[in-house]
């Protein structure tokens, strides 16, 4: 009797399936840890709701702990990392609605990464835990996630330094202060609905407040 990791093996030549497999796995492990915790994911749950035999999944992961930090660098860290070169720097306002429309498929490419197949998949308040759990398991992760922290806030004081200097707005607040309004609201916006389960009206709601907060400094 052939294992379905037999007939992916037969249907995909040219090696694509060992990367297709090792994809399917790191969806699978997210969705899996993101609905419970690293310590409460066993690896025989894994190979058993990926479909796959032990022996694929070691083609691919040497533990579970490897395997964890490839998903969160893959669904976690790479999610949030921003090439902020690649926003509309013509004004403030271009520049955050672009970042806007940026986290919106973020979003969308993070449902993607969910289990499908599971109806109860969410993006929760589990998705902090894992935040957290990653720093505990790796020291370096931290180091990566303030780096990613400082990045942000440095794209914003250059986009709002670039726009007072044309003439956008004129306001008593430096441009720090300003940036760190944009960083900040977006963080407690974003941190409040997943608690609430709400995440799909974040981008609806960080566009307001960002559109109400820079008609103040406008006029």
């Amino acid at each position: 009797m052939q294992h379905k990791s037999d007939f992916f093996m037969f249907d995909i030549p040219n090696g694509r399936f060992m990367k297709q497999s090792k994809q399917h796995i790191l969806s699978i492990a997210f969705s899996l840890f993101l609905h419970k915790c690293f310590k409460d994911v066993t690896l025989k749950e894994i190979v058993k709701e990926t479909g796959l035999s032990k022996g694929a999944f070691y083609h691919h992961f040497t533990s579970k702990e490897q395997l964890f930090f490839e998903v969160v660098d893959t669904f976690y860290l790479q999610v949030m990392l921003v090439d902020y070169q690649k926003l509309n720097h013509n004004s403030l306002w271009d520049f955050y609605h672009d970042y806007i429309s940026h986290i919106q498929n973020s979003i969308r490419d993070f449902r993607r990464g969910l289990n499908t197949s599971n109806s109860n998949s969410s993006i929760d308040i589990n998705y902090i835990t894992l935040m957290f759990d990653a720093m505990k398991l790796f020291p370096g992760f931290k180091e990566k996630l303030i780096v990613a922290q400082n990045d942000e806030l440095n794209a914003w004081i250059k986009i709002v330094k670039i726009s007072r200097e044309k003439g956008e707005f004129s306001s008593p607040m430096t441009d720090e202060q300003i940036a760190r309004m944009f960083v900040y609201s977006n963080d407690g916006i974003g941190l409040r609905l997943l608690i609430e389960g709400k995440l799909d009206n974040a981008t609806a709601e960080m566009l307001t407040l960002w559109d109400n907060f820079y008609k103040e400094i406008k006029d």
